[in-house]
């Protein structure tokens, strides 16, 4: 009875993270004779239908959209993965004066809401010529105090004994950074890549502010901009939605493995 009452809650608390996508995607594959808002919900479809795909998907220039967010996905993701783990190293595993003073300054700006940073973010960006440009919405995500904490704590739960091992044999820094370090945080780099991943292709505020050019903007501003010509629109606005998550959903799918992995990892560490 304990584990069955315990499903039943799991259950009911998956129906309510599930079920507004469950909703979304009812409505993008909803004839235009069925009603989309009723009560009870009515979330099957009969028939399915892509009509509201085809209208999203020429309603406005959604190839090249996706085409940009694949653009900022590549350019920024393995980048911040790289520079986030090269910031933690040293404040890991190095002995130096000031080491926990630079780590704290670095977590305090965790407590920073986004928005706080836009102004400064956007003259610096200014200043060096980028704005309107990918570069302008590219740089900024190289870094992340989330991805430092994170493989901080990783790096830190890597036994002494091995990095000592490695340095008997003759391995200076950056090789036991390489050959070591790195294949050990291997779960936490999957699911930092997770999250850029995530964030970077739901990217909003930021693009809006940099960007004047719409044919630089990513899909997350190509749904807003889906949003201004539909209206009310719901199918079509549902359906447009429904792509955009697409890449998302199957990228977790494949990574997911790693996620619990490398929570376990960062959290032991």
């Amino acid at each position: 009875m304990r584990r069955a009452g315990m499903y039943i809650l799991l259950t009911a608390i998956a129906l309510v993270f599930v079920g507004p996508f469950l909703i979304l995607l009812s409505a993008g594959l909803k004839p235009s004779g069925q009603a989309v808002f009723s009560f009870p919900p009515d979330i099957i479809p009969r028939p399915p239908v892509l009509d509201w795909v085809k209208e999203a998907w020429t309603a406005i220039p959604y190839p090249r959209y996706l085409l940009n967010s694949v653009i900022y996905v590549s350019a920024t993701v393995p980048f911040y993965v790289l520079v986030s783990a090269l910031c933690a190293y040293p404040l890991a595993r190095l002995r130096f004066r000031g080491r926990n003073l630079i780590f704290l300054a670095i977590l305090s700006t965790m407590f920073l809401p986004g928005e706080v940073m836009l102004i400064p973010r956007f003259l610096v960006v200014s200043q060096l010529g980028m704005a309107d440009t990918f570069a302008g919405v590219i740089l900024p995500g190289l870094l992340s105090a989330f991805g430092i904490f994170l493989l901080r704590q990783t790096f830190a739960g890597v036994p002494r004994e091995i990095v000592d091992a490695a340095r008997t044999d003759g391995c200076h820094e950056l090789r036991i950074f390489w050959h070591v370090m790195l294949p050990a945080a291997r779960p936490t780099l999957a699911i930092l890549g997770i999250f850029g991943f995530i964030s970077v292709w739901n990217s909003f505020i930021w693009p809006l502010v940099v960007l004047k050019d719409s044919a630089k903007y990513p899909i997350a501003l190509g749904i807003a901009y889906l949003a201004g010509i539909t209206g009310t629109d719901v199918r079509t606005l549902a359906a447009g939605t429904i792509i955009s998550i697409i890449p998302v959903v199957v990228v977790f799918m494949i990574m997911q493995r790693h996620v619990l992995e490398g929570m376990r990892g960062a959290v032991k560490g």
